[in-house]
């Protein structure tokens, strides 16, 4: 869904889609991508063992197959493959319109951006994929510069990558908040969400969210020994934004259903930032014990 009249002609772009065991959903990702008229379509594949790759041959002009040196890797990996100077970053669950790819050039436009997030609504009619969709109204529909975005749907100015790349040694580092924080201290970009809204295709089931907040979890916990002096804002977001300061807000702006989305968000992902921080403290106690 995208907001925009009529645009100029669009420079060419490159779009970068990653996948891990996507036969399900890839398909029609990419046949959105080519409906677009997109100029190049690459799908960086990172170890899948169903039909991923088979699926993949038949659209895109590039199938890199990576070494499951984790997602930030292979985001680097298709980026650097790019030809172009602007690049889409779509995952595989995602189902960009006919006019996705000029409206996010539109927004990068509007707003002076080197990276535009688009916001995402998902598809399908039960109970928690309504109560995420809420929450992004709460929270993430809220177009605007931001100190912290998501990595995809977007897209990016190839040019920014001469400067910064993506977390490429810890494959359980958040590739978003890393990139987002590291883009952020450069004080030379702009980055935040544009107007445009890319449908998202998630498995509805509960397991599958709880399985998801969990490796984010570990993915914060990456996050915080990396960036230890960024610990206490990760704690703060997911011990006191998420459940407290974002269901307020959602009451306030009249979404009580945001609110399950939100308490279910803060306590799996805490769930697997936890003993993931505990692992990581503990592994580098020894380390810390030999260099003194």
């Amino acid at each position: 869904m995208c907001t925009h009249p009529a645009l100029d002609p669009r420079p060419p772009m490159s779009a970068v889609v990653i996948a891990l065991n996507e036969a399900r959903r890839i398909e029609p990702c990419l046949k959105a991508l080519k409906a677009t008229g997109i100029e190049e379509l690459i799908v960086v594949d990172g170890g899948s063992s169903d039909a991923t790759v088979e699926i993949a041959k038949r659209y895109a002009d590039q199938v890199i197959i990576s070494d499951k040196g984790g997602v930030a890797r292979d985001r680097q990996k298709g980026i650097d493959a790019a030809s172009y100077d602007l690049v889409a970053m779509i995952d595989a669950d995602h189902r960009v319109g006919g006019d996705t790819l000029d409206s996010l050039w539109r927004d990068m436009q509007d707003f002076g951006f080197d990276v535009v997030q688009a916001g995402v609504r998902m598809t399908g009619d039960g109970f928690w994929v309504q109560s995420e969709n809420a929450a992004m109204e709460v929270f993430h529909h809220i177009p605007g510069p931001r100190t912290m975005i998501g990595t995809a749907p977007a897209l990016y100015k190839k040019s920014l990558f001469d400067h910064i790349r993506f977390e490429d040694n810890d494959p359980e580092v958040s590739d978003d908040a890393d990139f987002s924080y590291r883009l952020m201290r450069l004080k030379r970009f702009r980055f935040g969400i544009g107007r445009t809204v890319v449908a998202q295709e998630h498995f509805p089931d509960l397991q599958a969210y709880i399985k998801k907040f969990r490796w984010y979890g570990r993915d914060d916990a990456g996050f915080c020994t990396k960036h230890p002096g960024r610990a206490w804002s990760m704690v703060y977001h997911l011990f006191v934004r998420y459940p407290i300061v974002r269901p307020l807000r959602a009451l306030l702006k009249g979404k009580p259903l945001a609110i399950p989305y939100f308490w279910m968000a803060s306590v799996f992902r805490i769930s697997g930032f936890v003993p993931a921080l505990c692992e990581r403290l503990l592994a580098r106690a020894p380390l810390q014990k030999a260099e003194a």
